[in-house]
């Protein structure tokens, strides 16, 4: 994947990530994934709160416990980066509940392929650190759910994401799939959705409706830093074309869902 221009680190560190996000803002819903994909990455950060969807069953051909691998060359050479996961309660295990199986292994084997394939982009050293924070987290009693928030919080940082964080299991709401989301979504006090192409096409709108928020279709673009960008983890795009390259392109995408968002 040949590299755009030259990067540096994003203008707008990511160290003010913890604040309060104004209420009537955007909120993203999505399960915790590990090192996501670019698509789900823009998503989080148009948003300013992410609702980590930790209470929702695992599944084990889902992205919470692994992330497909990309070269930088741009080549069609993939790997699956999978972390051996227990489900106590088995099929039926939410994704808090899941835990590492052997979390010294996954440690390594985190800490050990992504060099392989990164290693060599000039943007290596900005995510060294971050990778660093992610590599903390797997202990003895490391769930899942940890491991891949963090992940993905230490690529948002990356990007300069000023949003915030709650956990699902931590807000009020009512069964029903549509009817979750909107009460999630008013619980934080934000007056608009964002949804994802999948999403769209089984959302019922009214329960939003009458939290009075708003649902705004969240599509990325497929040319460029984007091609793949929901198939593979966004560690491609950003040490490939660069930090910087790939931070003004989800800039660009934010602003046009806000503009989407303020004109509804």
């Amino acid at each position: 994947m040949p590299r755009t221009k030259t990067s540096s680190a994003p203008a707008s560190p990511a160290g003010s990530s913890a604040r309060e996000a104004a209420p009537g803002g955007l909120v993203a819903i999505h399960q915790p994934n590990l090192f996501p994909r670019l698509s789900t990455l823009a998503k989080l950060f148009a948003a300013d709160c992410w609702i980590v969807l930790d209470d929702v069953q695992f599944a084990r051909r889902d992205f919470q416990h692994r992330a497909r691998l990309a070269a930088m060359s741009g080549s069609a050479r993939h790997q699956w980066l999978s972390l051996p996961t227990h489900l106590p309660h088995g099929r039926s295990t939410l994704i808090r509940d899941a835990v590492l199986t052997d979390h010294e292994r996954s440690r390594q084997r985190v800490a050990s392929m992504l060099p392989q394939y990164y290693a060599a982009s000039p943007d290596w050293p900005l995510l060294r650190p971050e990778l660093d924070s992610v590599l903390a987290h797997f202990h003895e009693r490391a769930g899942i759910a940890d491991v891949a928030e963090e992940s993905t919080k230490a690529l948002l940082r990356l990007l300069g994401w000023t949003g915030h964080t709650v956990r699902s299991s931590s807000l009020p709401a009512r069964p029903g799939r549509s009817q979750r989301l909107a009460d999630l979504a008013a619980a934080v006090g934000a007056s608009g959705y964002l949804c994802g192409t999948g999403g769209m096409r089984y959302l019922e709108v009214k329960p939003f409706a009458e939290q009075g928020v708003i649902v705004v279709p969240f599509r990325s673009p497929l040319a460029g830093v984007w091609e793949g960008a929901r198939e593979v983890s966004a560690m491609s795009p950003l040490m490939g074309h660069g930090i910087s390259v790939v931070v003004d392109q989800v800039r660009d995408v934010t602003d046009v869902h806000r503009g989407c968002a303020s004109s509804t």
